[in-house]
């Protein structure tokens, strides 16, 4: 069946893995499964951290922004996703697909920046552990997220608006499952050299600005642990760094290849590999990693689960 005899001029159809449907399916029962682990995860993560006090700290506080982030960012997309990966109708609505493009840049954006905000915060605990309280006191953490939010949101509406003013020519085509930024470059039917070297600007702001103020805050911290005399000391400076650090590892990497590499260097669906790890697998590992590698956050997940059993008892009674 012809799919634009069913879509307007202003749709789009998102083309996905169309041309193997055995993959689609796959895919999709991988997709449900990340996205219940990331509910699971990042949900228990927000609600344990909360309940004990232990935690009412900078770097929970940013954690469960974080957390947040990757529910509101994984809860954009995958409806959508599931929606094309399941069923034959690739169509999604003009409007549809600019919220799904401010959206989901603003997020990303937001993570990118986020996690150069958590290097500071263990920057100043491990460099300046006596005055750690008095730097990131309430205050500063709530600017904090307020600015990174604001940037994210500047640099998405900026390069998003600069993305749909570019003529089509009545190209409907996206050969991707969602409404992201390198594919509706694609179908411009003009030169979009302005509009890359833009993208290419702002990725630095975005992107690489935050990662080299990830790397100057642990070069710091590397010397600050290499300084201290005591082994149990560095084992919890590492422990407490090594989180953060995994993420930002395997986050950044996926991002730096996908949006900061040669326009046509990439196969055709590599791209939509690289969009489904970012997008789906790195929000639901985030709260594995962050769990197996602290032990208070164990103790509050235990504290949370005995608190959900002794409820479910009371509800059976």
């Amino acid at each position: 069946m012809d799919q634009n005899n069913h879509s307007s001029l202003h749709d789009f159809i998102l083309l996905g893995f169309s041309d193997n449907p055995k993959l689609e399916m796959v895919l999709s029962g991988v997709v449900t499964i990340f996205y219940l682990i990331t509910l699971v995860g990042n949900t228990a993560i927000i609600f344990a951290s909360l309940l004990d006090s232990h935690l009412h700290t900078p770097m929970y506080f940013f954690l469960r922004n974080l957390s947040f982030l990757d529910l509101c960012f994984t809860t954009s997309i995958i409806p959508q996703m599931l929606v094309n990966l399941w069923g034959p109708d690739k169509t999604i609505t003009y409007v549809g697909c600019v919220i799904h493009l401010y959206v989901n840049m603003c997020l990303g954006s937001t993570e990118c920046l986020l996690l150069a905000v958590m290097s500071y915060d263990r920057f100043t605990a491990i460099c300046k552990p006596l005055h750690y309280l008095v730097i990131m006191n309430p205050h500063l953490c709530l600017e904090m997220i307020i600015m990174v939010w604001g940037i994210s949101l500047a640099s998405s509406v900026v390069l998003c608006t600069l993305t749909l003013n570019l003529p089509r020519c009545g190209n409907n085509l996206l050969d991707h499952f969602l409404c992201e930024l390198p594919a509706m470059v694609k179908i411009a039917c003009i030169d979009t050299t302005t509009v890359e070297m833009s993208v290419f600007a702002l990725g630095i702001v975005v992107v690489l600005t935050p990662l080299l103020l990830i790397l100057i805050s642990y070069g710091y911290i590397v010397q600050a642990v290499l300084r201290m005399k005591s082994k149990a000391g560095q084992r919890k400076a590492i422990n407490t760094c090594g989180s953060h650090l995994t993420v930002v590892s395997i986050l950044y990497g996926t991002v730096i290849y996908m949006y900061l590499q040669p326009g046509n260097s990439a196969s055709k669906n590599q791209g939509k590999f690289l969009t489904l790890f970012y997008t789906i697998i790195i929000p639901s590992l985030n709260p594995l990693i962050y769990t197996l590698r602290n032990k208070d956050m164990k103790d509050a997940l235990k504290k949370l689960m005995s608190i959900a059993y002794e409820y479910t008892k009371m509800k059976r009674k």
